[in-house]
């Protein structure tokens, strides 16, 4: 018998104990069961958990997307999706995330790049341009999403097929909000989300 056992009264388990008050067993344990609540507990005071929690949304939403492309052969996952991802699980509350917002704006940012498309050549120069007619549009429209400036980047500088790219960019902001929907269902702690669906 140790010292600890003789002078620390510990909670028998029944039905009257709390469930976490189960003594440890094995030599020592007591003070390792006191140290994992501990580290748990400090996890929770620094926010360490809804991180975790967030990381891991991001990460699953963008697999989802490059396993639709992967599976339909077509560049789904692209960068302003990434960022859009970022901003929807970082900021839920704010307009920005806004289902309404993160759709309606990569929309405009695509057609944006490909009116530059229709007046000038694929370049540096008119992919800039299509990034700042992206901002005006998604300013007009209400719908300010950064990320959106880069879809029509990536349309000057990469020239995909109007036909095939806007549905499936349609389909993968679709996939970006659900993604966001069960996040913010899936921990206690998480802001709601969305604040607003249109």
């Amino acid at each position: 018998m140790d010292l600890d056992s003789v002078l620390t009264r510990r909670p028998s388990p029944g039905p009257e104990a709390p469930c976490d008050a189960v003594p440890p067993k094995g030599p020592g344990s007591g003070r390792l069961h006191r140290a994992r609540a501990g580290a748990v507990a400090v996890l929770h005071r620094t926010g360490a958990v809804a991180v975790l929690h967030r990381t891991g949304a991001v990460a699953a939403v963008l697999l989802a997307l490059a396993a639709v492309g992967m599976m339909i052969g077509e560049p789904v996952l692209i960068p302003s999706l990434a960022a859009s991802a970022a901003v929807l699980h970082h900021t839920p509350t704010l307009p920005t995330a806004q289902p309404r917002t993160v759709v309606v704006a990569h929309l405009l940012g695509a057609g944006a790049g490909y009116a530059v498309l229709a007046v000038a050549p694929s370049a540096p120069w008119s992919a800039a341009l299509a990034g700042g007619l992206t901002f005006a549009a998604t300013t007009l429209a209400r719908t300010p999403h950064s990320p959106a400036c880069a879809t029509a980047v990536v349309v000057v500088l990469q020239t995909p097929a109007p036909a095939r790219f806007v549905p499936l960019l349609f389909g993968a902001t679709v996939v970006l909000v659900l993604g966001g929907v069960a996040a913010s269902r899936t921990h206690p702690a998480a802001d709601r989300y969305p604040v607003r669906w249109w």
